[in-house]
């Protein structure tokens, strides 16, 4: 079953145009790929753990870049209990595609890496929003609260990448679509993270996710309402509680009357009170007051001067 990160990602995949390439290419060597060199050539090798991200990315690397990827490894990861492949090319053409994506740069000292998002490939929205399919398809990962169950699993939108250069660079691109994201370092990489389900909503809508944005807001839906029933459960059972702790002072008080100065001494109004609550302990004051054909308020002023009485003569 697959979880909801290989939702979004797969559905990236599945709306992709033909035309996405530069922009988005350049965010996932960004967040799922090294730099490597091989014969004074620039290269990279990139790392993922989705077949259909690896069978997508691997296609638009040969059959637009015109580059040859060749499997570097495979292992088992025990977080995700997932293989990881790495693919990696070092050659002339690939070291032409990091100097397109302004990853790798050159002047007269030589060539140089560069961390920031390479301002040239990102003029449109439509890049920007490919930068951040990309950067998601290499580096992203969302998690959900399960639904039916108790779990501290909150919602949770996360892009990892390997400087904070780049990771600023990111937290601005989104800021220019009014999605405010947070960065914090983990290890010995970056992570721009989202926890608010208002904020993720409008981060896979930004990015044409439709499928997974539904689903999303069927959660939300699911998980307010049961929030809503369980704040009113527990309203209801604290009103209980208060209901019985009160009903068990006021037989206290009316038993320590009864036990020194005797029921029949008090007035009409209090004995009614007194007499009236010892024959049913767990009703509630609105239902004694309704049998007494008096108000709340009313049962309430007198059941305060028997709290009193009982207080005077107790001491």
């Amino acid at each position: 079953m697959m979880n909801f990160t290989e939702e979004i990602k797969n559905e990236i995949i599945s709306a992709a145009e033909s035309s996405c390439g530069d922009a988005l290419i350049s965010a996932f060597i960004r967040t799922s790929g090294s730099i490597i060199s091989r014969n004074g050539r620039f290269g990279f090798e990139i790392v993922t753990e989705n077949e259909k991200t690896a069978e997508f990315i691997t296609e638009i690397l040969e059959n637009k870049f015109g580059l040859q990827l060749t499997v570097s490894g495979a292992k088992f990861d025990l977080l995700s209990g997932k293989d990881k492949l790495a693919f990696e090319c070092a050659d002339e053409k690939s070291e032409a595609l990091l100097h397109r994506l302004g990853i790798v740069g050159e002047d007269e000292d030589g060539k140089f890496l560069t961390f920031d998002l390479g301002g040239e490939l990102l003029n449109g929205d439509k890049e920007k929003t490919d930068f951040i399919k990309g950067a998601f398809l290499g580096g992203g990962s969302c998690t959900l609260p399960e639904e039916g169950v108790f779990s501290r699993t909150g919602y949770h939108f996360e892009i990892v990448f390997s400087n904070k250069l780049t990771a600023d660079g990111f937290c601005e691109l989104l800021c220019g679509f009014e999605v405010l994201s947070k960065l914090v370092a983990r290890k010995d990489k970056v992570v721009v993270y989202v926890k608010s389900k208002a904020v993720i909503s409008d981060i896979l809508d930004l990015i044409g996710c439709e499928k997974c944005l539904d689903k999303l807001n069927r959660l939300v839906e699911f998980k307010d309402k049961q929030n809503n029933a369980n704040r009113v459960n527990n309203c209801s059972v604290s009103n209980i509680d208060k209901t019985v702790t009160a009903s068990v002072n006021q037989v206290k008080a009316i038993e320590i009357i009864a036990q020194t100065i005797g029921l029949q001494n008090l007035d009409k109004n209090l004995f009614e009170v007194a007499e009236c609550r010892l024959a049913d302990k767990n009703a509630s004051m609105q239902e004694l007051a309704e049998r007494l054909g008096i108000s709340k308020s009313c049962l309430n002023h007198r059941m305060r001067r028997i709290n009193e009485l009982a207080q005077t003569l107790g001491d």
